[in-house]
């Protein structure tokens, strides 16, 4: 496993040689998002990966999902990226096979000639069929920029040879149409694999404690961007609690989440309630009444929002990807962040096998937050 804290761009060269032509991780760069985070991510690696001179040859193709919540987000992402010099594409790419097919043939000619693919989700059918169809060059490197906890799941999945898989999806074949679609994945899974000699170059830029293959560059992502462009926030007296969509995904129980919810309220003092953007509209009913804290839609990812603030003095969270990235996001500050386990009786009868040991992982290795003794309802 390599491990790539610089972005050296050009072969040197000795007295009387003459120089290769090696190009830098920014020139030529095609980035594919469809989620905030995806798109936070990608800023940031853009930021430890400085342009040569001032223009920025990194485009930016944002493929949109329907959710109005994400669609949002993602607009505001684009108006910070287009701030800082990056060509921003909004792609309506799931619009029907018509859709899709005429974003895959406006994005040809760029796919073909980009020295750099950066992609946010390499379990996204569309961004599988896209690094399917491009075509394979030595001096082409391909980055995974994160996509929440997924990059834990997806950089195990590699290096054990295995189908690309999300972790809370039941099953590993994913029907007659993950069955058709299986030579693409295939395909995309070669291009996420890096040559042993070095000649395909394959990047993982993450905030995760992830252990990746051998001949996979690992570039830490420690948020350099967000704390620079943002902040220090202001302090408000009180915590702060993040929601989940492990209700929505069918993982936990949503009366279990209820409860868990109002005795963390309770305990810790929490007066607001940061929802996920998946969160649907009922259950965020229910949370209000049940606990009476106000919710709060961000309208931008929660590293962002926090880093702005104002913001709890504790911020209090399930198993998910924040209680990697806050901590650093708001390094520097006097903010807590504190992540409670998910009891497997929460669970419901149709979560995965693999779901309570994955979010176990996830809050065993998250380095800057503290662990959280059981709620009354995990005790009893």
């Amino acid at each position: 496993m390599a491990r790539d804290r610089s972005c050296a761009g050009a072969a040197a060269s000795g007295p009387g040689s003459v120089a290769a032509a090696v190009p830098g991780p920014r020139e030529g760069a095609l980035a594919f998002v469809e989620s905030p985070v995806q798109l936070l991510n990608v800023l940031e690696w853009a930021h430890n990966h400085p342009a040569p001179g001032t223009a920025s040859p990194l485009t930016l193709v944002v493929l949109p999902p329907h959710d109005p919540m994400t669609r949002g987000q993602l607009r505001r992402m684009a108006e910070l990226a287009r701030d800082e010099g990056i060509t921003v594409r909004w792609e309506e790419a799931r619009d029907g096979v018509a859709g899709a097919a005429k974003s895959v043939l406006s994005l040809a000619r760029r796919l073909r000639r980009a020295t750099t693919l950066v992609i946010g989700d390499p379990f996204s059918r569309y961004v599988q069929l896209l690094l399917a169809l491009t075509p394979s060059r030595a001096e082409r490197r391909v980055t995974v920029v994160d996509d929440g906890t997924a990059t834990m799941e997806f950089v195990a999945q590699l290096a054990r040879g295995e189908r690309f898989v999300r972790w809370h999806r039941k099953g590993s074949r994913g029907g007659v149409r993950g069955l058709l679609f299986a030579p693409v994945s295939r395909r995309a899974r070669r291009r996420l694999t890096p040559g042993p000699d070095g000649s395909h170059r394959v990047e993982v830029f993450s905030s995760m404690p992830v252990e990746v293959p051998e001949n996979v560059i690992v570039t830490a992502n420690e948020f350099a961007w967000t704390r620079a462009r943002f902040g220090p926030p202001r302090l408000t007296k009180g915590a702060d609690l993040v929601g989940t969509s492990l209700v929505e995904t069918g993982v936990v129980d949503v009366e279990r989440y209820l409860e868990a919810v109002a005795g963390l309220a309770r305990a810790y003092g929490a007066t607001r309630y940061f929802a996920h953007r998946r969160e649907s509209s009922e259950k965020l009913a229910q949370v209000s009444a049940a606990t009476g804290l106000e919710i709060v839609r961000p309208d931008l990812p929660l590293e962002l929002v926090a880093r702005r603030g104002p913001v709890g003095r504790t911020i209090l969270s399930f198993p998910s990807t924040v209680v990697h990235t806050l901590p650093l996001a708001l390094a520097g500050t006097a903010v807590t962040v504190a992540v409670c386990d998910i009891d497997p009786a929460w669970l419901t009868r149709t979560a995965s096998p693999r779901a309570h040991g994955f979010l176990t992982d996830v809050t065993g290795k998250a380095r800057g937050a503290h662990r959280l003794p059981p709620t009354p309802q995990q005790s009893t």
